[in-house]
């Protein structure tokens, strides 16, 4: 749709459009439903990869050099993203969801001098070990502590750029 009702776009055109009206639909709900297999997390980069290649300029570019060029980033690393906000959100108290439904803070946070880290479940079935209160376990532990305690939800993602840009993610 977007190829066929907007010839001639440039970059800054291109990502007002993609975000509106692609990305918001790959994103919605990604807490819920995010691919855990090889297949279903290659259709989804499929279709952002497809779209890089409308930009006239672009189409020739790597796919990666597609995404740097536009300021964008593969959709795992954005969906690693939106699961460790919502994490800030639900831990932080600023959703309306009672934290230890989905999380048990560690009983060693004490020795650890950390006062966020969640303590890992085990899990005997794949569709737990895959759920949102599962995977997201090992991406917030490895956070900083001056990150996963930001004072607020713009400060939280700010910092967890910056710490990701910092690592070379």
């Amino acid at each position: 749709m977007v190829k066929r009702n907007f010839r001639r776009l440039d970059e800054k055109d291109f990502l007002i459009i993609y975000k509106t009206y692609v990305r918001s639909h790959l994103e919605y709900c990604i807490q819920v439903w995010s691919p855990r297999l090889a297949t279903g997390i290659l259709c989804l980069e499929n279709i952002q990869h497809a779209a890089t290649k409308i930009v006239p300029g672009l189409k020739k570019l790597e796919y990666g050099d597609r995404l740097k060029r536009l300021g964008l980033t593969m959709l795992e690393t954005w969906r690693k993203r939106g699961d460790l906000i919502e994490t800030y959100k639900i831990l932080s108290g600023k959703e309306n969801i009672e934290r230890n439904k989905f999380f048990e803070l560690s009983d060693n946070h004490i020795i650890l001098e950390d006062s966020m880290k969640i303590s890992v479940k085990r899990s005997r079935l794949n569709v737990r070990k895959f759920f949102f209160s599962q995977r997201v376990i090992l991406h917030w532990n490895s956070l900083p502590e001056y990150v996963v305690t930001a004072p607020s939800m713009n400060t939280f993602k700010n910092w967890l750029d910056k710490h990701w840009t910092d690592m070379g993610n």
